[in-house]
């Protein structure tokens, strides 16, 4: 899903492997975040899970209205680098984590009725030191939409969010809010099924606070996601219950920002030619497995729909590290350059040093202008200062 036209771009001005961020991209998708916004009266937040690119700050809080993180250091790097509120969510908190985060978050959410009644003492304390915090609970409808197990939140069994069974309800009070979550990448039409399914089973109880936090997985800057439908909903869940909406998408934010680079360091065969790249699936875009999908690339099809295919390996010792099976017009050649298409979202943030495997240098490009510019390259301090 590229919305930018890459090939313009002089990949030989690149370092490799390189992550490379299209900063007109970025800005499109803030920009509809923002007219979302405007257009329904909920407030927008950019999910740092999946796209932590913090260069991107500034821009982030000229359209959104903050940032949400999934504990202690992305909430510490949204209130660093990115403008707006500050909302938190963990499966699970460490006392030494939440006094650090009375500190700097605005919401902070709970996973449990548990969890919440536990720490009441140390949230009395911070109420005292700052009384406009929000505290909120994760609510689990158990309605699934989701395909991949793995990225379910709602499959039986679950440990994310609260069941109504499980929800203490004599203990809601200083509870200002309630979040849920159930997507992955997906249309307004599945956010709808949910919020049926949420307020049949939760709607009792928001007469009774401020907010309600949709979650993400909203693809509301692909193709076709239908913005008016969801610019409706709000409008009207907010005049039902007269409660402040939240929506925290991360991949909205960067799908079809950004590429990842490779270069193409030797040529073999077993049983088909193989070429090993200077990237990894399992160091650099490790959700090609545990998804899994498919990355494509540019100027690439399908194995055997072109004239020649090679299987595309990584520099690991893992032998699983292979991005899948690729053909092309013309035989690869060591030291040719490959772009993997859409890599900004839930691609960057997973990046690991395993087997020492260099970290993919950042850049900025701006598809406009042509201004390229390397942010960031990574050395062998970065993976010794990893471990002791």
């Amino acid at each position: 899903m590229q919305f930018t036209d890459f090939k313009k771009l002089d990949l030989s001005q690149l370092p490799s492997p390189c992550f490379v961020v299209d900063e007109v991209a970025v800005e499109r998708n803030l920009k509809i975040l923002n007219d979302v916004a405007y257009r329904s009266g909920a407030k927008v937040l950019a999910a740092l899970k999946a796209f932590s690119m913090w260069h991107f700050g500034e821009l982030t809080g000229k359209y959104l209205s903050g940032t949400c993180a999934s504990g202690l250091h992305e909430a510490k790097l949204g209130k660093e680098f990115y403008p707006g509120e500050v909302h938190v969510f963990s499966a699970a908190y460490r006392k030494a984590d939440l006094q650090q985060l009375f500190q700097i978050a605005d919401h902070i959410l709970f996973n449990s009725s548990g969890q919440w009644k536990k720490f009441q003492p140390e949230i009395q304390q911070a109420l005292q030191a700052r009384p406009e915090l929000d505290f909120g609970l994760r609510l689990n409808p158990e309605h699934s939409e989701g395909d991949v197990p793995i990225y379910d939140p709602c499959a039986p069994g679950s440990r994310l969010g609260i069941p109504l069974s499980e929800l203490d309800q004599s203990a809601l009070d200083g509870i200002s809010g309630f979040h849920f979550h159930t997507l992955c990448e997906q249309g307004f039409e599945p956010l709808e099924r949910t919020l049926d399914a949420v307020e049949e089973k939760f709607g009792h109880l928001f007469h009774n606070i401020k907010w309600v936090n949709f979650g993400g997985g909203h693809h509301i800057t692909a193709p076709g996601y239908n913005i008016d439908g969801l610019v409706e909903r709000i409008k009207a869940f907010r005049n039902k219950y007269n409660v402040e909406v939240y929506l925290e998408p991360g991949e909205a934010v960067a799908i079809g920002t950004g590429v990842l680079v490779s270069e193409v360091l030797d040529i073999t065969f077993n049983a088909l030619p193989q070429a090993i790249l200077d990237t990894s699936a399992t160091c650099h875009m490790p959700d090609t497995l545990e998804m899994p999908y498919r990355a494509d690339i540019t100027g690439a099809g399908e194995a055997n729909e072109k004239a020649h295919t090679y299987r595309l390996g990584g520099m690991t010792c893992l032998a699983g590290d292979v991005m899948g099976d690729y053909s092309f017009d013309k035989p690869l050649e060591i030291g040719q350059r490959l772009t993997f298409e859409d890599m900004s979202h839930y691609t960057m943030v997973k990046t690991s040093t395993f087997n020492g495997t260099p970290l993919p240098a950042l850049a900025v490009w701006n598809s406009d202008t042509g201004k390229l510019d390397v942010i960031r390259e990574f050395s062998y301090q970065d993976f010794r200062n990893r471990l002791s």
